[in-house]
């Protein structure tokens, strides 16, 4: 039987890979429950010294006696099976969590709003979590993601709501059995877990079959797996949203801006007004109103979530301005589908306005890039210029024959470049003012940003 929040307080909880974005969020709420933390990670990162701040134990080595003292031990699913510390704590007998499951033991005494989708998980959980604080709610939340005006990706709040990012890539997302869920899209992915896109399909409606029978579900018409599975859902409340007709909120009068959007928001035929984001892109629009149907169908003040959407400044790694160099902007986000690729580029083509477009990606996982090379293709050749790193394994095994140059064989306007080095240089030295620079994945291709910035003071100084 799953332990219980209550059971946990004063116990002592490891965690595997401390250091990653879901694992991290979960360590600082266990903390703020007088529950003792202590975790590892393969290197130290700013991550690990605030968590240690905190009062966690952390490592930045991987040691079978790390777990000796744990009561419970939790890690994500990048940890591999042959990992000392997971291996250890199977012999001696402490129990082993995934980090969904712990997930859902610390927001099991609240009232879980579960946020899920192929796409604007993240951009979506911390838009609640900012539109409920302007509420006067104070959620606590957890989120793969830096809430860019808290710089915090998870906290302990004095409210009944948790937001919690639920991440579908393995089928995990099933343990946490929220009072309510919003579904933003629903799309073929993770394909070393999902075969096929009716697999993915099938996992969403064994998630939304855990949804609390007297809560609800918001998803997004415009989507069809989104509306698939809401007419599935038999018995449980459902909440639309999008542009299509007939929505619960619906959206019209949309603007879309360089570094902002807007549009107007129509609950069951009344206008509550306009929805004004400083984050652009019709797909912020559409996760805003995911926000506001969902805070409505809680009870929230609709003139108060649309100034909580207003306060929203984005999220790290979703179109991220890094700086701006002599004209020259430099661009971080984690976008690693093809879908979401053209969402973040078309974004981008308006903030470039008469600028050149760049863009530096770099493929997340072998097995993604050769089910999706050309959609991936496709969605680059928004870009004016393209450079193509090296696939980023994330672990996975390499699979005969899959490169990027599956991309950029496909496309006439990429390059495949798999030095970093080299591929800065080019960027730095090829820079005009009024370019748009894109460091694109969900790898370690954001590094090069700095790296890039740094080089064009240098070139302009």
């Amino acid at each position: 039987m799953r332990p219980q929040l209550k059971s946990l307080r004063g116990k002592h909880l490891h965690f595997i890979g401390i250091g990653g974005a879901g694992m991290s969020g979960l360590a600082r709420i266990a903390l703020s429950h007088s529950i003792h933390v202590s975790g590892s990670d393969s290197k130290d990162s700013s991550v690990l010294k605030a968590l240690s701040a905190l009062g966690a134990t952390v490592t930045t080595t991987h040691m079978a006696s790390n777990v000796d003292s744990a009561d419970l031990v939790v890690y994500s699913a990048a940890i591999s099976p042959n990992n000392p510390e997971l291996i250890r704590a199977r012999e001696i007998g402490v129990e082993v969590l995934t980090r969904a499951s712990a997930l859902a033991i610390l927001m099991s005494e609240s009232k879980s709003i579960a946020v899920a989708g192929t796409h604007g998980k993240t951009t979506t959980s911390s838009m609640l979590a900012v539109a409920l604080q302007a509420c006067a709610a104070d959620p606590s939340f957890s989120i793969g993601g830096t809430i860019t005006a808290s710089g915090s990706n998870a906290h302990r709040g004095t409210g009944e709501i948790f937001v919690a990012e639920a991440d579908e890539s393995d089928g995990s997302f099933i343990e946490y059995h929220p009072f309510a869920a919003i579904v933003t899209n629903i799309e073929h992915d993770h394909v070393d877990f999902f075969p096929t896109p009716e697999a993915v399909a099938e996992a969403f409606r064994d998630f939304a079959a855990t949804i609390d029978t007297d809560g609800f579900l918001t998803y997004c018409a415009d989507d069809a797996g989104a509306l698939a599975l809401a007419a599935q859902t038999g018995a449980l409340r459902a909440i639309s949203y999008g542009v299509a007709g007939g929505s619960d909120l619906t959206l019209d009068s949309i603007e879309l801006l360089a570094l902002g959007s807007r549009a107007r928001a129509i609950w069951r035929g009344r206008s509550l007004g306009f929805i004004e984001l400083e984050v652009p892109g019709h797909h912020n629009l559409l996760n805003a109103a995911a926000v506001l149907a969902t805070g409505i169908e809680l009870g929230f003040s609709p003139p108060d979530l649309l100034h909580g959407l207003g306060l929203f400044r984005g999220t790290g790694r979703r179109f991220e301005i890094k700086g701006t160099v002599h004209g020259v902007r430099v661009v971080d986000d984690y976008g690693h589908h093809p879908t979401e690729i053209e969402a973040t580029l078309r974004a981008a083509r308006r903030f470039a306005g008469d600028g050149r477009l760049i863009v530096i990606f770099q493929p997340h996982r072998y097995s993604r890039t050769a089910a999706f090379a050309s959609g991936f293709a496709r969605s680059l050749a928004l870009a004016d210029r393209v450079i193509v790193l090296e696939v980023y394994s994330a672990s996975e095994r390499a699979i005969p024959g899959v490169t990027s140059g599956l991309i950029t064989d496909l496309m006439s306007n990429g390059e495949y470049i798999p030095n970093f080095i080299e591929v800065s240089d080019s960027v730095i030295e090829s820079a005009e003012p009024g370019d748009v620079i894109i460091t694109l994945g969900a790898g370690d291709v954001s590094s090069l940003a700095p790296i890039i910035l740094e080089g064009l003071i240098r070139r302009f100084a």
